[in-house]
């Protein structure tokens, strides 16, 4: 059984709707919405028939398919750079000391800041993977073939990359930092903003959320204890950020807490050890699990294969072959499975 990374396509709004359905919420960029999941697919469309290699506004949907069964069983996407179109909020954590003669004391207040620090970044974001499929490594061929379309793709991508992870959301549905904070000052619960948001962009957060720092000690203490934190089912895909090189550097989102984690993209592990190379032929004959992708824009395909280096040229498995499209004189990008 194999399965392809492939760029998404009008007829994929169906399984998009159905994987949505089942992200239990807090999932911004994947909504149960027909509307916004279809806005989604045109813009992304237009991305992959933009030809021009320049740093645009621009999103990128790519699909996970079983080719056995032509099922799609995943999704993730790619945003070139952003804060382009509505504001990109984000909660700073930092410190304030003071001192006081008279008491003899020095306290320190943690405090939480609104801040637009990282617009211009890309972003990967969105990734979903059917319950069914969690297994195999299909979700390291998802989070990382994003990398080799960055690679494939360098000039229309900035300098810094961002990952936001999912908070802590409650057995109800709920966010207790949501409720801890910003819940006080806009009149709604968690899963009606998080849905606006996800459909509306953050403008009313701009309209609604005071502009001075927070000090959490004024928070609850179940809203001050979900900050920073992933979901548990975020953890596994917080270490895989770590292993590519992200950190998180105290930026947080505004509405669940959830940590977001940043990196310098040439500095990604696999777009840093990604190699370009000729397949020079096509067998069984072994060699070392990678990742293998072909094609650029919408004929961009990705897939696990075995590789075997021949100098600067490559051999590849007639599995891969066939998924990624390739065949011998193609040109690919692969780097190690880790």
């Amino acid at each position: 059984m194999t399965f392809v990374v492939r760029a998404a396509r009008d007829e994929d709004l169906a399984h998009l709707y159905e994987m949505a359905k089942l992200t239990g919420g807090g999932f911004t960029n994947l909504p149960p919405d027909r509307r916004a999941l279809k806005a989604k697919l045109d813009r992304s469309h237009a991305a992959f028939t933009r030809d021009e290699e320049s740093v645009a506004d621009e999103l990128f949907v790519l699909i996970l398919e079983n080719t056995a069964t032509g099922e799609v069983r995943g999704t993730c996407q790619i945003f070139t750079q952003v804060g382009q179109r509505h504001p990109f909020y984000s909660y700073r954590i930092s410190m304030l000391t003071q001192h006081s003669r008279e008491l003899d004391r020095t306290f320190r207040a943690e405090m939480l800041s609104l801040t637009t620090d990282l617009e211009g970044s890309s972003e990967v974001g969105g990734l979903f993977l059917h319950p069914g499929e969690r297994a195999g490594g299909l979700g390291l061929l998802l989070a990382r073939s994003r990398y080799l379309f960055i690679k494939a793709h360098r000039q229309r991508f900035g300098d810094r990359i961002l990952a936001e992870l999912r908070g802590v959301i409650d057995e109800a549905g709920g966010s207790p930092f949501w409720d801890g904070l910003a819940g006080r000052f806009f009149g709604m619960n968690f899963q009606d903003a998080d849905a606006f948001n996800a459909i509306n962009g953050h403008q009313f957060i701009a309209d609604l959320m005071p502009k001075h720092p927070i000090y959490t000690a004024m928070l609850s203490e179940t809203a001050r204890a979900a900050i920073g934190l992933p979901h548990p089912s975020g953890r596994a895909a917080m270490r895989m950020l770590e292993n590519e090189g992200f950190a998180f550097e105290k930026y947080i989102d505004i509405f669940d807490g959830g940590p977001t984690m940043t990196a310098r993209i040439d500095s990604v592990r696999s777009i840093r050890e990604a190699r370009e190379a000729r397949i020079v032929a096509i067998d069984r004959d072994g060699g070392t699990e990678a990742l293998v992708a072909q094609g650029r824009l919408s004929d961009f395909r990705c897939a696990f294969g075995n590789v075997r280096e021949v100098g600067n040229e490559v051999v590849i498995d007639p599995d891969c072959a066939t998924a990624i499209q390739a065949r011998e004189d193609s040109r690919v990008l692969h780097v190690a499975r880790i």
